[in-house]
């Protein structure tokens, strides 16, 4: 019953328009207030939930992909990429999602990858006749590369609350990024095949495909820093955000390709989202004490123990409550409410976290491209002027290929865990 009560008290408050924060903060609050625990306890969990070394690499992976975003670094990758495969059968769309790859490989950021590669890529695939429903779809969908490819922000959050390796967990993110990678590039070269009105670009010479590489090298190096550095060993996540961001300055000075101007809108647009962020966590981790001494977790613990037994339901009861919470809620929140609850459970039915951090985190991929809150939806309805409907319209093929993703990662659980565990 208290669970239920606390469920229809959190939809209450969202319905009526109360920020997240203030939503799971509240709540905590009021729930500790009215079980005669001492208020303290919320401001002492607010205090530990922001005392973190490990947090502090998401507001420098947010500057660094806002500075790369500003300094109008995207074209010259999408550029890049789209002068070796361009000519293919859906090149241009296949030039996007490895453009998107790349670019989640540094900034850790859907919005900031949806966004960056969406400003070149929009007009050039319209202009040579892509349907403007799959445009946008494609680039919603490939925009959420930047949570799954490491370095990724919840990644990040989902190991503070785990405590587990984030570097394992960025390791294991990298065969599924690689994996789903190929499947959106196959669903292009599908629909290209199927739909034959697009022009294709002439196939570069070899002489103007190394000239646009080598404009975009510094790209790839800043992506081999950061991820080489975290891999071998040489600087932790936090390091590498910080390493990271230097470079990506050095970057758009020497391009010459961000004014003081951008520079103040990269800094305030990162600041804005951090305290977002910090704030969402703050209050995650007040309610989080108040359901702990509440003792929900153990409840649906018990619950889930004497009703599932099998960790393939499990994973497709928890992907269903993903799914339906994606409507409501934007990914950190999720993963902010949902997990504390469900960690539990996972020790019970022997499931590695790891491996179930990255099905959490490819499902809520898709929450930020359903409606009616999904972040992509509407950076890439910023982009290309486009009409929302259109967005929408076109992301549902890709949020298929999601869940197709997911389940074969459940029967071959060596795509996320090979890496991490067994190289």
């Amino acid at each position: 019953m208290t669970i239920l009560l606390v469920l229809l008290c959190m939809l209450a408050l969202m319905l009526i328009g109360v920020p997240i924060a203030f939503t799971l903060g509240g709540m905590g609050l009021s729930m500790l207030i009215l079980a005669d625990f001492s208020p303290l306890i919320a401001s002492q969990a607010l205090l530990s939930s922001i005392d973190s070394f490990i947090l502090l690499s998401v507001p420098l992976f947010l500057l660094m992909s806002n500075v790369l975003l500003k300094g109008g670094v995207g074209s010259d990758l999408f550029n890049a990429v789209q002068s070796w495969v361009g000519h293919l059968p859906g090149g241009l769309g296949i030039a996007t999602i490895l453009s998107c790859a790349f670019f989640a490989a540094i900034s850790g950021s859907s919005v900031a990858t949806a966004a960056t590669i969406g400003t070149v890529a929009i007009p050039e695939m319209i202009n040579r006749g892509y349907p403007k429903h799959f445009v946008y779809g494609l680039l919603a969908a490939g925009g959420t590369l930047g949570i799954l490819i490491p370095p990724s922000i919840p990644m990040i959050v989902y190991g503070v609350i785990t405590e587990e390796s984030i570097v394992d967990l960025f390791m294991a993110g990298i065969g599924p990024g690689i994996f789903l990678v190929l499947l959106f590039t196959g669903y292009c070269v599908f629909f290209a095949l199927r739909h034959k009105a697009q022009q294709r670009p002439a196939k570069a010479d070899m002489q103007h495909r190394l000239a646009a590489s080598l404009r975009a090298s510094p790209v790839f190096i800043l992506a081999a820093v950061v991820l080489g550095g975290i891999y071998g060993g040489v600087f932790t996540p936090t390091e590498s955000a910080a390493i990271g961001l230097i470079s990506a300055l050095i970057i758009v000075f020497l391009r010459q390709s961000l004014s003081l101007v951008n520079l103040h809108k990269a800094i305030k647009e990162s600041l804005q989202t951090t305290v977002v962020i910090f704030m969402i966590i703050a209050g995650a981790k007040i309610f989080s004490k108040a359901i702990t001494l509440y003792r929900i977790p153990q409840d649906i613990t018990s619950l889930i123990t004497a009703n599932i037994d099998q960790v393939g339901l499990f994973i497709l009861v928890v992907c269903l409550v993903l799914l339906v919470l994606g409507f409501f809620l934007e990914s950190i929140s999720m993963l902010l409410i949902m997990v504390p609850v469900l960690l539990p459970s996972l020790a019970v039915l022997g499931i590695d976290p790891i491996w179930f951090g990255i099905i959490f985190v490819i499902m809520i991929e898709c929450a930020l491209i359903t409606p009616p809150v999904g972040l992509n939806l509407f950076v890439i309805q910023a982009v290309g002027k486009a009409q929302i409907t259109e967005v929408i319209a076109g992301v549902y093929p890709f949020i298929f290929i999601m869940f197709a993703a997911v389940v074969a990662i459940y029967f071959i659980p060596d795509i996320a865990i090979y890496i991490p565990f067994k190289m």
